[in-house]
């Protein structure tokens, strides 16, 4: 049903970093809609060990074609040095979701 529409995630350590993020994308008009989840319980290796931390993710709902303006703006606002930024296609949605996604986020 539709490949131009994503959801991209990130994490971070801190929840009021992840609303930051998540209102910058939102007020941009980047995202249609981010929820912030957590806390998680994230296994990781950095730097040659691994490590076991908490964080909160952010799931923003979008089109495919602000994936880079969604990153430059994550880049900008994360505390991380690699922050953990995927882009995952919406397959297949409600066609009324994805009509209100798309009046939401600019360049539809």
């Amino acid at each position: 049903m539709t490949a131009e529409h994503v959801q991209v995630v990130t994490t971070t350590e801190d929840e009021q970093d992840a609303l930051a993020i998540a209102r910058a994308l939102v007020e941009g008009r980047l995202a249609a809609c981010v929820q912030v989840v957590g806390p998680i319980t994230s296994t990781y290796r950095w730097q040659g060990k691994i490590e076991v931390g908490r964080e909160w993710q952010c799931w923003a709902k979008s089109r495919r074609e602000l994936i880079d303006q969604i990153e430059e703006t994550i880049r900008r606002l994360h505390p991380y040095e690699v922050p953990e930024i995927l882009a995952v296609e919406i397959v297949s949605g409600s066609r009324d979701y994805l009509a209100w996604l798309d009046e939401q986020v600019q360049g539809t």
